[in-house]
């Protein structure tokens, strides 16, 4: 079984024989392609003076357009985003071992450990359902761009969704962005997901859906360093817990 989506009926039949069942599944990582924002802008964002607050020629670079796969993904107006979200080397402040992947949804970083005492820090989007689990997993799947299908309870909800009910393709337009990244525990599908995002203008906020959102350019980065079965920490009280 692959994770093709997010609501597809093989999928759900091996969660409810998990015994996830149904609550578990309206639980589930459910990002919409129009995730409403709740929270507040960069003050530097565009119309605040974002647009002629220069850019680190280093991160122009970094974040610039990339083809992949056919999809073309647009360099980021980064004006947009606060500094401190963009990928970044650091000391590494969460004592784990080389390899592993932690997720503070405090500070609205992901780590991944590398040796020396350092790490590479992004800036991530936190969805909802990005704060409803904490603890530690594996990268039990990885998928270069994911198909999207959300389940039968987001369409009840939002029945412009119906659309995408046998999937909505992958693109730079779907909510899972260019890599989405499934994390397990005990075998046992989390329902937590690292994952792209076209609106790149929600790290380091909190967004109405979703699990941990990262820019199209940092997820990619992510993917190419984790491997499959890498471990994965999510702390939701920050680092010093």
């Amino acid at each position: 079984m692959t994770p093709r989506d997010e609501g597809h009926p093989s999928r759900r039949k091996f969660l409810m024989g998990l015994g996830l069942g149904a609550t578990a599944l309206v639980a589930g990582c459910t990002s919409g392609p129009r995730a409403s924002i709740v929270g507040v802008a960069y003050p530097g964002a565009a119309g605040g003076g974002g647009l002629f607050r220069s850019v680190d020629p280093r991160y122009a670079r970094m974040y610039s357009r990339v083809v992949d796969a056919g999809h073309v993904i647009p360099a980021p107006d980064l004006s947009r985003i606060d500094p401190m979200y963009y990928r970044q080397e650091v000391a590494d402040p969460t004592g784990e071992r080389p390899g592993t992947v932690v997720v503070d949804t405090a500070s609205r970083f992901a780590y991944v450990v590398m040796p020396g005492g350092r790490a590479m820090r992004y800036g991530v989007g936190v969805g909802r359902e990005g704060f409803g689990w904490s603890g530690r997993a594996v990268v039990q799947w990885k998928r270069k761009w994911p198909t999207w299908t959300p389940p039968r309870e987001m369409i009840a909800r939002k029945p412009e969704l119906a659309q995408y009910a046998d999937g909505m393709e992958p693109g730079i337009a779907n909510p899972l962005g260019a890599r989405a990244l499934y994390l397990f525990q005990g075998g046992k599908d989390t329902l937590y997901r690292l994952h792209g995002t076209p609106e790149y203008w929600t790290i380091g906020t909190s967004g109405s859906s979703g699990c941990i959102r990262f820019m199209n350019q940092d997820i990619i980065d992510l993917y190419d360093r984790v491997p499959t079965g890498s471990p994965v920490v999510v702390r939701q009280g920050g680092l010093s817990v």
